[in-house]
């Protein structure tokens, strides 16, 4: 069998999701133009021999409908002939693309593949794709599940009453998120993988002064009356400070079999080494982090010791102190240039901007193995383990 391996990996600064944000201005397929324009300009391969461009987006609909990766392929003045496609795995859709990639890479579908996302929450906020009093579930879900699925600030508060994961530890776990990140910019550690967008240089929701004390001032985001009563077990202690803000941003990395890469010249960042994806409670909804890392792991004949970078997406920070709980992570290891609490969470870039930090940090430390996880909504999750060459 080939192997699947990654020579390019960039992504945009990221915006913060309101008006006025730094990437606001900007039409998200011409976010993700940029994006694929400069993937190509960086690597220098011929755009005519890409197989296929696989991206993902969450909230298709409006100016992230039509197959917006068809348009930003198009809009970046890229050949007609190849092809494009947008998958949807909520938070893990980028990522998803990143395995559907290599997948087609190592079956010999495919030479040459992109993956990549986008999501502009300023100019298409979450849940713009079900209008008001649309049921996007139906009746047999709601037969398997009367109580009712709930939204993922509870799954959050629900994780962190499981775990016993206080409201100090998840603050600490946020403000640290933050510091890292702010070390990472003044190291030039990102500088590896941001392409600016027109002025916009740098990831915008990083708080560098933030601490713990400074969290703990903020009120719970979720407390519901009605929650409260379904679930006595809940301390509210989720806050707009301990979870991933709304973003705008898009990410590309690209794939390719590591014969191909050769015979063109090129230097892989990294081999694509194993993947897997879960189902989990969709009630809990964002702890399939834990049975991906194992499966992902035990598919590689990896241990975890054996890891020696992990990105788990900061969706909310009870998810990834339970996943650490769970698996014996070392937290040094873990979201070392922090994670989507600081450098934030857009949503259908998400899965490409892990790989793109994941196998650029990997490289800067001389480390081999790295390790990337996803929660998604509905109970899902995708996990990947990547090789540095």
């Amino acid at each position: 069998m080939r192997d699947a391996v990654i020579v390019e990996a960039v992504r945009t600064p990221i915006g913060r999701g309101k008006p006025g944000g730094s990437l606001a201005h900007v039409h998200p397929v011409a976010l993700l133009s940029h994006t694929l324009r400069a993937l190509i300009e960086r690597s220098g391969v011929d755009p005519a021999l890409v197989d296929d461009v696989i991206g993902g987006t969450v909230d298709q609909v409006g100016e992230q409908a039509m197959n917006t990766t068809r348009y930003a392929w198009l809009g970046a003045g890229l050949p007609e002939t190849v092809p494009a496609t947008t998958v949807d795995r909520q938070c893990g859709s980028s990522q998803q693309a990143v395995h559907f990639a290599a997948q087609g890479v190592l079956s010999g579908a495919y030479d040459i593949a992109i993956a990549c996302g986008v999501e502009s929450m300023s100019r298409v906020p979450m849940w713009s794709n079900v209008p008001p009093g649309a049921d996007p579930f139906g009746p047999g879900v709601a037969a398997r599940y009367p109580g009712g699925l709930v939204p993922q600030g509870i799954s959050a508060e629900l994780i962190a009453a499981k775990w016993s994961l206080g409201r100090a530890a998840m603050d600490e776990f946020a403000a640290a998120s933050h510091h890292k990140a702010a070390r990472a910019w003044e190291a030039g550690l990102f500088d590896a993988e941001v392409v600016p967008y027109e002025d916009v240089r740098r990831d915008a929701s990083i708080r560098p002064g933030t601490t713990p004390e400074i969290l703990a001032g903020l009120r719970p985001a979720f407390e519901d009356p009605g929650f409260a009563e379904r679930f006595p077990q809940i301390d509210w202690s989720v806050t707009a400070g301990n979870s991933s803000p709304v973003n705008d941003g898009a990410s590309a990395v690209l794939v390719m079999a590591a014969d191909t890469a050769r015979a063109l010249g090129l230097r892989p960042l990294a081999r694509l080494h194993s993947f897997a994806v879960t189902g989990s409670d969709p009630l809990l909804m964002l702890t399939g982090v834990i049975p991906a890392t194992e499966k992902a792991l035990r598919r590689g004949g990896l241990d975890l010791a054996d890891i020696d970078l992990f990105e788990i997406n900061e969706a909310f920070a009870s998810v990834v102190l339970a996943w650490q709980q769970e698996t014996g992570a070392d937290p040094a290891k873990v979201n070392v240039h922090g994670g989507a609490i600081a450098l934030g969470h857009p949503l259908g870039a998400s899965g490409t901007r892990l790989t793109t930090t994941l196998v650029h940090a990997l490289r800067a430390r001389g480390a081999r193995y790295g390790l990337q996880a996803m929660c998604e909504a509905g109970g899902l999750a995708n996990a990947m383990i990547v090789e540095a060459l």
